[in-house]
């Protein structure tokens, strides 16, 4: 895997660990999400050519508390947001407005 000619030895993965307010997305379908530190959608940024599969969107595997999943961080105004799915949401028993500790882990070639 290659960017801007420079190889990139495989597997690369890319850890964080960061805590943020759950919020919901009110419209057609809604969701909640966690916003993603601005360092660390900086740091996010520079690597999605190599993890992204379009549309900016980056794969991933996340875990809030006890709970693990996977995901896809959805690029938003220069940063990114975390979905948290309903079943996460259920098993750690979150609302609005609770702050969340996030593990993520991001691969290329993961999807």
């Amino acid at each position: 895997m290659t960017l801007s000619g420079t190889d990139f030895p495989l597997p690369i993965e890319v850890q964080h660990t960061f805590t943020g307010e759950l919020f919901p997305w009110r419209g057609p379908s809604p969701f909640h999400f966690v916003p993603v530190p601005d360092g660390i959608a900086a740091e996010l940024h520079a690597l999605s050519p190599l993890v992204t599969y379009g549309w900016g969107v980056i794969p991933g595997t996340a875990r809030i508390g006890e709970t693990g999943f996977t995901t896809s961080l959805f690029p938003k105004d220069g940063g990114y947001l975390l979905p948290v799915k309903d079943a996460v949401r259920k098993a750690e028993d979150l609302a609005d407005g609770d702050e969340v500790t996030v593990q993520l882990t991001l691969r290329p070639g993961m999807r």
